[in-house]
């Protein structure tokens, strides 16, 4: 992951869902209904409260109901929920603006005339909100999206229209419809400032806002275009459907952007001699993410459920240009790999564990039969991503010892979170990339001399009483013990995305010393389960390193006491999958990013020069 990914994966800050309809309309109720007591002036508190809820309450029910259905209508995609999020947070706004104004109109002696100006200003602010949230969700053009759009406002307004008396004004209707259009004498006195040219502003005030939005979105959205291909609207729906109601949208987005790759997949499995599966090794070439459950960012999880015997899904050399764009290519990689198991050859024969070091790079491995299992580290150096053709030519390297298939895992168990420059990204030509590849071919030769016997295989598994939000995701941690010979190696698997600093020392160290082990090495699968609390969520951020390294422990012995004897074999096969594409994350990392600082203060430009064209409008007129 570089710095500007790094970036981009901080926007996981905003993730959230959206509360229920109800949830935010209760909310909004009990808001309004406290703005009613303090903007009112009745008799009884209740009837403060009442107003409140009537004149700022009602128009922000009515945009809750209204907006998923005309919308739907209209082809559209607002959901009840986004809806009334939506609504509240536009009679937010309102009573925000209208706060400020009371406060100014207190100390300025404006008067209430100036805090029915602003109360235009909010609803014409409101609108321009709306706007842009439906253009982004439902993709209308700006026409159809203003219909939906305008709701709250208009029903707002007509409140207005009703209660102030502005029907007064004019000669038409008779009994009937002065009973139903002009109620000036059951509403607050505070409302009988407004006149018909209020309305008239209103609606210029819209029109100004409106025209505001669409300059905004057009120019925010021609890099895009330019660059990608795509409109940013595409991937602002898409990041707001996820992150209020857990949608596939962003998967639509990204598929537009995506890339054909093939990626080879490995599969390990060790099975007892009576032919019953007892752990499954699967390593796609492809990267966990991008976030969530997002493309393959739950692909661990599946792949567990995938295998027969205990599943390992550790992290490939394989960056964030190799992210799956939707979930449904992990079906491609389960099917890759199924078609890998039924070929494997089963044999009884293994080496011991050999490790070898190379400048900053850590890498021990054996051989079972032909194949290897090989796994990298820096630590205690930091490291994030082993960029896919460093992993490449660092397992051909292994390969030319002799070996066939090698699985070379990325350890990814190592790094300092989402700080410095490069964020330990492993590139091609780098010294670190070298490390690796030179340490790769002084491996395989090692492996293919070592010692060969009869393989052993125990395993255990904890579900851990942690969750997500502390760094671990649905797979817990789970340890496989290989005994040859009497040589003995731990390897442990961590469902997490990379660890911080010196705890994979402590881990080593402990197994070790306690369990009568020869060699460990410690894993992350990487999963990007844990990234939808935030970016840089790592193994050991939240947990105790104490309580983490006793659980270790525990496992490494359980896995000891499994023990027996089994057969291995490896096979590979390729998938063809859709990704990012190579440089395609950074250039959308740069454009997400540049929208959220650029785009921001654009905002303020624009946002700025709307509200001095309305204040003019309001003092020239």
């Amino acid at each position: 992951m570089t710095a500007t990914q790094g970036d981009l994966a901080s926007l996981s800050r905003f993730i959230f869902r959206a509360p229920s309809w109800y949830s935010s309309l209760a909310f909004a109720l009990c808001i309004a209904a406290v703005s009613g007591v303090a903007a009112f002036d009745s008799t009884f508190v209740l009837g403060d409260a009442w107003e409140g809820v009537f004149f700022i309450g009602l128009p922000t029910i009515a945009a809750s109901a209204l907006t998923p259905y005309v919308d739907g209508r209209l082809g559209g995609q607002l959901t009840p929920n986004r809806a009334s999020l939506l609504a509240l947070t536009c009679e937010l706004v309102t009573i925000g603006f209208l706060t400020v104004a009371g406060v100014i109109a207190v100390v300025t002696g404006f008067g209430q005339e100036f805090v029915f100006d602003v109360l235009i200003a909010a609803l014409g602010a409101i609108f321009a909100l709306r706007l842009f949230v439906v253009m982004a969700v439902s993709r209308h053009s700006l026409p159809v999206a203003a219909i939906p759009a305008s709701l709250q406002t208009a029903a707002a307004a007509l409140l207005l229209f009703i209660y102030s008396g502005t029907l007064r004004y004019f000669e038409i209707g008779g009994p009937l419809t002065r009973s139903y259009l002009s109620r000036p004498e059951e509403a607050p006195a505070e409302l009988l400032v407004v006149t018909p040219e209020d309305f008239v502003m209103l609606v210029v005030v819209c029109a100004l806002y409106a025209t505001a939005v669409w300059l905004f979105l057009l120019a925010i959205d021609q890099p895009w275009r330019r660059s990608l291909d795509v409109s940013v609207l595409d991937f602002i729906r898409g990041f707001i459907g996820h992150i209020a109601e857990g949608t596939r949208e962003l998967e639509d987005f990204f598929e537009e952007i995506g890339e054909e790759a093939v990626v080879p997949v490995t599969v390990l499995i060790f099975r007892t001699p009576g032919g019953t599966e007892k752990a499954r090794f699967v390593l796609p070439m492809i990267h966990p993410g991008p976030m969530g459950e997002i493309g393959g960012g739950n692909l661990p999880e599946r792949v567990a459920k995938s295998a027969e015997g205990l599943a390992f899904p550790p992290h490939a050399t394989a960056g964030h240009d190799f992210n799956l764009v939707t979930e449904r290519e992990v079906d491609t990689i389960i099917d890759a790999a199924e078609r890998a198991a039924a070929e494997i050859d089963f044999q009884d024969e293994a080496t011991v564990s050999v490790r070898t070091d190379e400048g900053e790079a850590s890498l021990v491995g054996q051989a079972f039969g032909d194949d290897a299992l090989v796994v990298t580290t820096y630590a205690p150096g930091f490291a994030d991503d082993v960029e896919y053709a460093v992993g490449l030519s660092a397992a051909a390297e292994a390969r030319s010892a002799g070996l066939d298939d090698v699985m070379l895992v990325d350890a990814h168990n190592c790094n300092n979170g989402l700080q410095g420059e490069d964020l330990g990204h492993v590139t091609p030509g780098s010294k670190r990339s070298f490390d690796m590849i030179h340490g790769a071919s002084e491996l395989g030769a090692s492996v293919v001399e070592a010692r060969r016997g009869q393989p052993k295989l125990g395993v255990a598994w904890d579900e851990t009483p942690w969750e997500p939000q502390e760094g671990i995701g649905p797979l817990g941690i789970r340890v496989a013990v290989l005994d040859v010979e009497g040589h003995r190696t731990a390897y442990v698997l961590v469902d997490g995305n990379n660890m911080e600093p010196g705890l994979r020392e402590q881990l080593v160290s402990t197994v070790r010393a306690d369990d009568d082990v020869d060699e460990t090495e410690v894993m992350t699968t990487d999963t990007h389960i844990v990234n939808t609390i935030e970016a840089d969520n790592q193994v050991g951020a939240a947990i105790p390193d104490a309580d983490l390294v006793s659980l270790v422990d525990d496992l490494v012995d359980r896995a000891i006491d499994d023990l027996e004897p089994v057969e291995a074999g490896m096979a590979s096969e390729r998938a063809e999958v859709t990704v990012f594409g190579n440089d395609r994350t950074e250039t959308l990392a740069s454009h997400a990013n540049a929208m959220v600082s650029m785009g921001g203060a654009l905002a303020v430009v624009f946002i700025l020069a709307v509200f001095t064209v309305s204040a003019l409008l309001f003092f020239l007129t």
